[in-house]
């Protein structure tokens, strides 16, 4: 018995060591100490003041000596090299600049090599500058000299993309997304050099389809922002006579090539965001690129289609409508993304918003800018945007300022704002679930514009003897209403203020402005309408009291049967 209890001592202390070492190993790793600093816990050398001094000041001394001036003398060596490449040299073969050119290419290039593993961050600028010096002293071999090397353009186009080619493999092999935009540049300025429509335009989603494969390959987000402003800038360049290659600035407008060739931008570089892996939020970068993408997208499709023709017009945007309800479409279903779904839908909105512009004369267009309201709430609803609708309800407001402006004067169809307002209201109350809305605040915002514009509407084209019936008529519209909604109190609300609206009306103009004939007419009717709205209101109340009565009588003998016990039992 003895030894068994000796036995078993050995075996719980050291069941008891294990435990304290693993606690403490817990609480090392909650404080993340280094291996040098679990060994060392106790030692905490305090740092004199003046030291931390002196150390921020060698490293903000290292960082201007060994950064900033590699960088800028990199830059400068570059524009000199590229300077001298550009000299006539008179009297020399014209290839002889561009061999030296290859020569300090080739020495750089070596000169990075060697420097990969010892000066790694020089090393990366010597290689930039390799690759900038590259580009140049290729292009040196057509361009910058009275007799070129190359007399054809197409070799020499063909070589510059080469070059291209070269440099993105390189920038790839060192793993710098700056490497890479150095190359990306290099082709867009050979797109512009071609001064070719066609060229132009294939260079650009080819450059756009190697940023989006870098972008997805190695998560260079920040490239493919480069690439969208590029690709686009390029475009614009080439669109206003290529004043690049010293042309004459005129806008080019849109033809179907040019146009669509924008819109196909805009989907290459889409897909960059688009299949993006699995976890991977939507982020800074991300966000940047799907906003200069759409955009910068549509601005310059907007710009190359807003001087054709009304009919031409309506075709072009109603094909970028499709194109960006499509994308966002896509978006929220493979990605369910807030960011780029808002930012696709609202330019196909806009998009489809200029081709009713373009299909309707001034200011019937307005009309059906207002039913497009609709639309936009229903797939905001699906897209679950809170965006959408506070941005559509903005919109919503500006279009009747607007329209009240340009029309001059009130017509009938100012109606339709709202009937739209009272749709809007509806759908948003049928689906607010799916747009996790915390408050009815944008329900009440499209309620309170109805019950303003249909009064106001009415009031301005509806002959004046008829104006207090028709807000009568208005006010019953919402009882109804009310009613049908299952006794929904926001529409009662809605009918006892226009009531209440209706009543002031009636004392302070129709007394005084109407026919003898009317303003009876106007009494009589809106008093019996008061009266019978006051006998329903007092008919819910009795049968309010009838149903809280037989409920109390329900539960009496309950309560009967608890009041005796009281008193038997005390």
């Amino acid at each position: 018995m003895g030894s068994t209890s000796e036995g078993s001592d050995p075996a719980e202390l050291y069941q008891m060591l294990k435990r304290l070492e693993d606690r403490v190993s817990r609480i090392e790793e909650q404080l993340r100490l280094s291996p040098e600093q679990k060994e060392n816990r106790t030692d905490f050398p305090q740092q004199n003041p003046a030291q931390l001094s002196l150390d921020t000041e060698d490293v903000l001394e290292r960082q201007i000596g060994e950064t900033l001036f590699a960088r800028a003398g990199i830059l400068v060596l570059a524009i000199g090299f590229a300077f001298l490449l550009t000299f006539p040299f008179r009297g020399l073969p014209a290839v002889l600049p561009s061999m030296f050119g290859y020569i300090l290419v080739g020495a750089a290039w070596t000169l990075s090599h060697r420097w990969r593993e010892s000066f790694p961050q020089l090393s990366s600028y010597v290689l930039a500058g390799a690759l900038i010096l590259f580009y140049f002293t290729t292009l040196r071999l057509h361009f910058f000299s009275p007799e070129s090397a190359i007399q054809n353009t197409t070799v020499e186009l063909v070589l510059l993309l080469l070059v291209v080619i070269v440099s993105t493999i390189a920038a790839t092999g060192r793993r710098s997304p700056y490497l890479a935009a150095i190359g990306l540049a290099g082709g867009y300025i050979t797109a512009l050099v071609s001064e070719d429509a066609l060229v132009v335009m294939c260079v650009c989603v080819a450059l756009s389809a190697g940023a989006v494969f870098l972008a997805r390959r190695y998560a260079w987000y920040t490239l493919l922002v480069f690439a969208a402003c590029m690709t686009y800038l390029t475009h614009f360049t080439w669109a206003l006579g290529n004043p690049a290659m010293g042309n004459e600035i005129h806008l080019i407008t849109g033809t179907p090539l040019s146009a669509f060739a924008v819109l196909l931008y805009v989907v290459v570089l889409a897909c960059g965001t688009l299949f993006r892996p699995v976890g991977l939020i939507e982020g800074g970068p991300i966000v940047a690129a799907s906003f200069v993408n759409g955009v910068a997208g549509y601005g310059l499709y907007f710009l190359l289609t807003v001087p054709l023709h009304s009919t031409s017009l309506l075709l072009y945007h109603s094909v970028a409508s499709a194109v960006f309800l499509a994308l966002s479409i896509v978006f929220w279903i493979r990605e369910r993304s807030r960011v780029a779904t808002f930012v696709y839908a609202m330019l196909g909105y806009m998009a489809l918003s200029v081709a009713i512009i373009s299909a309707f004369p001034s200011p019937d267009y307005f009309v059906w800018l207002a039913c497009q309201s609709i639309l936009v709430i229903s797939t905001a609803i699906w897209f679950r945007s809170r965006f959408i609708i506070g941005t559509n309800f903005a919109i919503y407001c500006i279009l009747f300022v607007a329209y009240l402006f340009r029309a001059g004067s009130v017509s009938m169809v100012s109606i339709v704002f709202g009937v739209v307002a009272l749709l809007s209201a509806r759908i948003l109350n049928w689906q607010k679930g799916r747009l996790e809305l915390k408050t009815e605040m944008m329900r009440n915002a499209y309620l309170a514009s109805a019950f303003f514009i249909i009064p106001y509407a009415l009031y301005h084209t509806v002959p004046a003897a008829y104006v207090t019936m028709s807000w009568v008529g208005v006010a019953v519209f919402y009882f109804v209403m009310s009613v049908l909604l299952k006794n929904n109190r926001k529409y009662r609300w809605m009918a006892l203020l226009t009531f209440c609206v209706t009543i002031g009306y009636l004392f302070l103009v129709d007394i005084r402005n109407l026919d003898p004939a009317f303003r009876i007419l106007s009494f009589l009717v809106l008093g019996i309408t008061l009266f019978l709205i006051s006998l329903l209101y007092a008919r819910k109340r009795k049968k309010a009291q009838q149903e809280l009565q037989e409920q109390f009588l329900s539960s009496e003998p309950h309560l009967r049967s608890e009041e005796h016990q009281e008193r038997t039992y005390g």
